[in-house]
């Protein structure tokens, strides 16, 4: 079975990334609200080197944090798509969907369109059992889109991140999950 390059829903294009998405992503990751719950905004090299990693990823596994293109309106918006951590907890190694929008395309649901659009590919296309996603308990935002998707938490699942150190703020985090249909 072929893995598609792009999923599109009614509003949307997830596409693999262009060499001309990266102004874009740096504007995004340099923004205090896109990033308030990581540990700092990003500076051009910073962002760049997430973009390295991203299409990494899909050259290593075929799919990846799609770029979000919203047709009529922007050539890219951000990502959303699937990763697998780089990290060890209780619950990898696994698979787990994210997102990242530009502020000034929030709430119009372009997160919760894509990322439905994004797990029926990681069901239907790589057979996944099972999706996680992960933030900060304060990100209500990201934890209400993962509900809206069908995801359920657990808290005997939440962790501390073991990229962020013993007391910082945001190492704890919220896991929800989601099982294959």
């Amino acid at each position: 079975m072929s893995i598609p390059c792009e999923l599109r829903t009614s509003r949307l294009l997830l596409r693999w990334w262009r060499s001309d998405d990266r102004a874009a992503f740096a504007r995004l990751n340099a923004d205090p609200r896109v990033m308030e719950f990581f540990p700092k905004a990003l500076s051009r090299e910073e962002s760049d080197a997430v973009a390295n990693r991203i299409e990494a990823h899909f050259q290593q596994h075929g799919y990846g944090l799609w770029a979000v293109e919203i047709p009529g309106v922007t050539h890219f918006a951000g990502f959303i798509g699937l990763a697998i951590p780089r990290f060890e907890a209780h619950f990898t190694p696994c698979i787990e969907i994210g997102w990242r929008l530009a502020a000034e395309t929030w709430n119009r649901g372009y997160a919760t369109e894509g990322a439905r659009a994004v797990l029926d590919f990681a069901f239907l296309h790589l057979g996944a059992d099972e999706i996680v996603s992960f933030t900060v308990p304060a990100n209500v935002r990201s934890r209400r889109v993962m509900e809206k998707i069908g995801m359920t938490h657990n808290p005997a699942d939440d962790f501390d991140h073991p990229a962020l150190p013993e007391g910082h703020s945001l190492r704890r985090h919220v896991l929800y999950r989601l099982k294959k249909p």
